[in-house]
């Protein structure tokens, strides 16, 4: 009994924050992974039930309700995580000029980003994992390695405008869009 107790107030000041760190002060450990604070693109439209799980734990929500949190204009970085509910719909634009929609129901998680208009190395991966997305391919897919990641395969894509359907059970959908001239 007197070990348990003792685990638990260890559980509960470690989660609390009042042991700081102590796995990052031993020597040689692994420092956490810095966080990206430069944007990599922002939020066009919001509707509905929509979530951007920032990777430094801040969670923002959005609500057609008043008083929404996530609306048009708001940043979202690298490591992101984007959830629609039943109701949500999203609408995001990159740097490079990619524009994403992302349907109801849907999770879309940026992993990387790295862009410089001036450079020919630039590279994404995008991972969709739930949902319906279209986009529209920027500068990234012409200048650089832009992958998005399904739950059958990775798409190198290299300029078009794609159609993801990720459906319940599994399977995934996948359209190129032609555009009308």
């Amino acid at each position: 009994m007197r070990a348990i107790g003792i685990l638990l107030v260890g559980l509960y000041c470690g989660a609390s924050g009042l042991v700081p760190s102590l796995a990052w002060a031993q020597g040689g450990a692994a420092q956490p992974p810095a966080l990206d604070a430069s944007p990599i693109g922002k939020v066009m439209t919001a509707t509905g039930t929509a979530r951007i799980e920032h990777t430094s734990a801040i969670l923002v929500q959005a609500n057609v309700a008043p008083g929404g949190l996530t609306k048009a204009g708001d940043a979202v970085y690298r490591g992101d995580v984007v959830r629609t509910g039943p109701d949500g719909a999203l609408a995001i634009t990159f740097a490079d000029g990619t524009s994403f929609n992302v349907s109801s129901n849907a999770r879309m998680e940026l992993n990387e980003f790295v862009y410089d208009p001036k450079s020919t190395s630039n590279s994404s991966l995008i991972s969709l994992t739930q949902g319906t997305f279209t986009f529209i391919t920027g500068k990234m897919a012409k200048t650089g390695d832009m992958k998005v990641d399904t739950p059958v395969g990775t798409m190198g894509i290299r300029g078009t405008a794609p159609r993801v359907e990720i459906l319940p059970d599994g399977t995934v959908k996948f359209s190129t869009l032609i555009e009308q001239k």
